[in-house]
């Protein structure tokens, strides 16, 4: 009995003695924390979605502690949380811009080469003989790969493209990180004016694959006075640093490609008349 009793005894002087050590060295080699980190985190919307860079809204708040990264890489966060970050920091920041993710392809009528009844995912159907079942090897293939990256409910599938909500849109780019052929880019929100195409093609072999396709025919570029629309690789391409809304290249374009309808009320873009 004396010798449980005795086992007993030690066991407890060598958990209180484990115990302080563990103690001690938990002190000793204790990792600080920024108390800045907290409010840096609750600034952020908590989406998680990895549109600044980084894993996630903790990642990204160590990061800009750290000296890492900036603040007002937040898309879904835009300016408020931009402004209450820097407001942690006890900085200034600038006015963050609110973008959006635009599809570039009007093709709801786009040519098809062949029938896909394959996995119903865009970058499933690139791997098959002729990468997709589409004549345009630019355009958006419509399996909604897209759809299951956004966390905002913000893209779906309309007439056979993908179609993004600007009022949902967070401009987290996630869609675009999983799109295979590239299609969606970031626009400013404002936006009037959008050249939903993608081809890289030249004019007659974007016909071959699609009745309103950029044909680069410079039209837009030749009217615009403010040198905010250039043909690039046989596509149009818009400088919204410079574009002012005023529609010229719309009007000026024969495909009627060109949109000039603002992002916040009518993405869908017209026929050829």
């Amino acid at each position: 009995m004396e010798g449980i009793l005795y086992a007993v005894l030690v066991l407890g002087v060598m958990g209180l003695v484990f115990g302080l050590v563990l103690a001690v060295a938990s002190r000793i080699f204790a990792v600080k924390t920024d108390e800045r980190l907290e409010p840096l985190v609750e600034a952020l919307p908590g989406a998680n979605c990895g549109g600044c860079g980084f894993s996630g809204c903790s990642a990204y708040a160590q990061a800009v502690l750290d000296g890492k990264a900036k603040v007002g890489l937040c898309a879904a966060g835009g300016d408020a949380a931009t402004q209450q970050m820097a407001k942690v920091l006890g900085i200034e920041a600038e006015t963050a811009q609110r973008q959006v993710a635009l599809v570039k392809c009007s093709g709801y009528d786009a040519k098809v080469k062949g029938y896909y009844d394959g996995l119903q995912d865009c970058l499933a159907a690139t791997k098959v003989a002729g990468r997709g079942p589409l004549v345009c090897k630019y355009g958006c293939l419509g399996f909604g790969t897209c759809l299951s990256a956004c966390k905002f409910d913000a893209i779906h599938i309309e007439n056979g493209r993908a179609k993004v909500d600007p009022e949902k849109c967070t401009g987290c780019m996630a869609c675009a990180k999983v799109c295979p052929r590239n299609v969606i880019v970031p626009v400013p929100y404002s936006a009037d004016i959008v050249v939903a195409c993608n081809s890289k093609s030249k004019g007659p072999a974007t016909l071959r694959g699609c009745d309103v396709g950029c044909v680069g025919c410079s039209k837009c570029e030749q009217v615009c006075s403010y040198d905010a629309i250039h043909v690039e690789g046989n596509l149009a391409m818009i400088d919204y640093d410079k574009c002012v809304s005023c529609g010229l290249c719309a009007d000026a374009c024969p495909r009627h490609l060109i949109s000039d309808s603002n992002l916040r009320h009518d993405m869908d873009l017209v026929a050829p008349r």
